[in-house]
């Protein structure tokens, strides 16, 4: 498996906690605000890196990553917010603060790969 496919399936599987985040935070907190903040920008992450995949050159899919990259830091953002408001349990938050952490990493890392190649 590439490096591309690890990142897409991870970036896959966080947005679907992302959903089922958000499914709780409506039906048991009533929270409907940033929940919807939060299910916009951690689902946009998987699907940058799907568009990415499917990207016409190089430089378009260097650019998608970097969208995905900072969809990855907005939901981080969210995702601190919603803990510190206290809709999300230091253990929800955890875990969900890993996944996304380890996708950022990831995304960082084959950016700077691809472009040290480029440049190098």
């Amino acid at each position: 498996m590439s490096e591309k496919d690890t990142v897409r399936n991870k970036s896959k599987r966080f947005a679907v906690r992302i959903v089922r985040m958000y499914q709780y935070l409506v039906e048991e907190k009533r929270e409907f605000v940033l929940s919807k903040q939060i299910l916009r920008s951690g689902t946009s992450i998987g699907a940058n890196v799907t568009e990415a995949c499917y990207g016409a050159s190089r430089r378009d899919f260097v650019a998608k990553l970097y969208i995905a990259y900072k969809e990855g830091a907005e939901t981080m953002y969210w995702l601190e917010l919603l803990y510190e408001t206290g809709y999300l349990t230091k253990g929800m938050f955890e875990s969900m603060r890993h996944d996304c952490d380890e996708i950022i990493r990831m995304l960082t890392a084959t950016i700077k790969t691809i472009r040290d190649n480029e440049n190098g």
